[in-house]
């Protein structure tokens, strides 16, 4: 995913297509879809200078490591303060 990094001092509100809204604070970076950079708002802010749109970001995303967003797998009773059956 391509990243976008805020170049002004104050924080910013840049829209996206499908009615979504980027917003970035001074000098902060996020990450947009690809197909979203030839959004013509978008390209209103590169061309004024106020945001930059930089390659794929690995830093941003990680190493895909994380289990963030996945359902827990069977058996798993972390969190939910009971006992198997076969610990008692």
């Amino acid at each position: 995913m391509p990243a976008v990094t805020n170049k002004t001092g104050k924080p910013l509100s840049i829209p996206l297509p499908r009615g979504k809204t980027l917003h970035l604070g001074p000098p902060k970076s996020g990450q947009i879809s690809s197909h979203d950079i030839e959004h013509p708002a978008l390209k209103k802010f590169v061309d004024a200078g106020t945001i930059e749109i930089g390659e794929e970001s690995g830093s941003i995303e990680g190493d895909g490591s994380s289990t963030r967003g996945r359902a827990p797998t069977p058996g798993d009773t972390t969190g939910r303060g009971g006992r198997r059956s076969g610990d008692r």
